[in-house]
């Protein structure tokens, strides 16, 4: 049974949900870094929000975890790229908080604009200081969106009902979604010097950092009010200050900060900021919502190899897992073979789906070819990892579809090219069954087997009788032989499946017939 680890408090209903599925969880608190690190190793995935840190010595200690899941959409605390390169998939839940998240920045809209916290403290105080809080009306005003996702769409629709015009700048956002959503979709700058209120909704990356600095505050418009309850540091909040301080920029509402927990910024304490502590998802539905999900997506992986919201390999449904798992054992014997054969640094590898299977999902398929051809080579290299390998190794990699071989229904091509070999391969399925159907251009059908010879040798009378009587000589028993030749008297190959293993000896005796040019063993799983 698969074994996860709750670091960060989640609900009773999602460790139930983890039973429910067959997955045993262990529910601890407030461990520190080298608590986690001491436990972490028996381990298959590790449930967390926010408070766990992801780190690369973490991940250095944990050689069974397979899978790290975010209760949540930020990821800031942990190492994706560590992740990716130590072959453990990280996946969040990134629908499961947006409505609450849209809700708090609407809610922060309309507290900024009619000064809502700072009049109930005054009044609190005892002091009716009505003339001080004359706000503003949102109806007929526009509000520009930075970034127009899960999130930042579900503040458009809403924002839209209450009277506002909605511009936003997101450059994934197509125009027919921008007409669907009926907002207008503008250019950074245009945004900046046409919008009365502009709310930040774009994760953290190189390209959005401090996207709010001190030369897009001069170009918005005086009496602009700005609210992030996206991520911190995407507001130069010195600049923030100093916006405010002038009064170029009339309020501030925050939710998130450059630094968390923020004891200390240089924000607090001005009357016209609204501070918040990291509150967008922070409602009861979305707080059960969000870790039930993350739950099921980490048991749908670990049972069944569903892949759901990562974000360091591709999508793979319950559905799509059980209709490519036949495939899936091709891929990755196909992978396999090439790989065993293959000695010298790999240039490039060239994968071909055809037939039917140029409408099926073929990304995991051609990540576990790429990661069972290195994996001779790499034991560790997986299919969440394998794609930063291959190119951290400068192995160049294709992959294609076409119509293929009208003889098969379908058929997977893996072609391994080094500096000396050009290594081809072909297989298909009969029924759920992998087959071997072409090696470098020789047909032949084969089927896998645990222990497997593979021979190349002139196609010449009495090869096979002498490959028959070397075999037998060193107690080596056939259960298959398969034979393909390129044409009469060129080359040849034959696929021999075996009882066990061959010894060292015998391999050479096979190899020292004047007929053959190579022989190799071959293990698939």
């Amino acid at each position: 049974m698969p074994k996860v680890l709750i670091s960060d408090p989640l609900s009773t209903q999602a460790v139930e949900t983890f039973k429910r599925l067959g997955v045993e969880p262990t529910v601890v608190s407030k461990l520190s870094p080298q608590e986690l690190m001491d436990m972490i190793g028996d381990f298959d995935g590790l449930a967390v929000r926010s408070a766990t840190k992801v780190t690369p010595e973490l991940l250095a200690k944990a050689p069974n975890l397979k899978v790290v899941g975010r209760a949540g959409i930020g990821i800031d605390n942990i190492d994706l790229a560590a992740a990716t390169n130590a072959g453990v998939l990280v996946m969040n839940t990134p629908f499961g908080n947006a409505m609450t998240t849209a809700e708090h920045a609407l809610a922060m809209m309309f507290a900024l604009a009619r000064h809502i916290p700072q009049a109930s403290a005054s009044t609190h105080a005892g002091r009716w200081e009505k003339s001080r809080f004359v706000g503003t009306e949102l109806n007929g005003k526009t509000l520009g969106l930075i970034g127009a996702g899960n999130i930042g769409s579900i503040v458009a629709k809403k924002a839209l009902g209450v009277g506002l015009k909605v511009m936003a700048y997101d450059p994934f956002l197509s125009e027919d979604r921008a007409k669907e959503l009926h907002i207008r979709k503008v250019d950074l700058d245009t945004l900046l010097s046409q919008s009365q209120i502009i709310s930040l909704h774009v994760p953290k990356t190189p390209d959005t950092a401090n996207i709010i600095d001190a030369t897009a505050l001069n170009k918005m418009q005086k009496g602009v009010m700005v609210i992030n309850c996206a991520r911190g540091g995407l507001i130069d909040e010195l600049a923030l200050k100093a916006a405010l301080e002038t009064g170029h920029v009339a309020g501030a509402a925050l939710d998130v900060f450059a630094q968390e927990p923020a004891k200390e910024n240089p924000l607090f304490g001005m009357d016209q900021v609204i501070c918040t502590p990291h509150l967008g998802a922070s409602t009861a539905e979305a707080q059960e919502k969000v870790a039930v999900q993350i739950a099921e997506q980490m048991s749908d992986f670990l049972m069944d190899g569903a892949v759901t919201n990562a974000l360091n390999a591709p999508s793979l449904t319950a559905a799509e897992a059980v209709q490519l798992g036949p495939h899936l054992r091709l891929a990755e014997y196909l992978g396999t073979f090439a790989g065993q054969l293959t000695q010298d640094e790999i240039k490039s590898i060239d994968i071909n789906f055809e037939g039917e299977l140029r409408d099926f999902n073929t990304d995991p398929l051609h990540q576990t070819i790429l990661a069972a051809v290195l994996r001779p080579q790499l034991t560790t290299v997986n299919r969440v990892n394998v794609l930063s390998v291959a190119s951290d190794r400068g192995i160049k990699v294709s992959v294609t579809k076409s119509l293929g071989d009208k003889s098969y229904a379908s058929q997977i091509s893996v072609r391994v090219i080094t500096e000396q070999k050009d290594r081809h391969v072909k297989g298909t399925l009969f029924g759920d069954h992998p087959r071997l159907t072409d090696i470098k251009g020789i047909k032949l059908e084969s089927e896998f087997s645990p222990h497997m010879l593979y021979i190349t040798n002139k196609d010449l009378p009495g090869v096979v009788g002498a490959m028959g009587n070397a075999l037998a000589a060193n107690q080596i028993n056939i259960a298959q032989f398969h034979l393909g030749r390129q044409a009469e008297g060129g080359e040849a190959v034959a696929l021999v499946s075996i009882d066990a293993a061959p010894t060292p000896d015998s391999l050479a005796a096979i190899a020292a017939l004047p007929q053959i040019n190579q022989v190799a063993y071959l293990q698939f799983p």
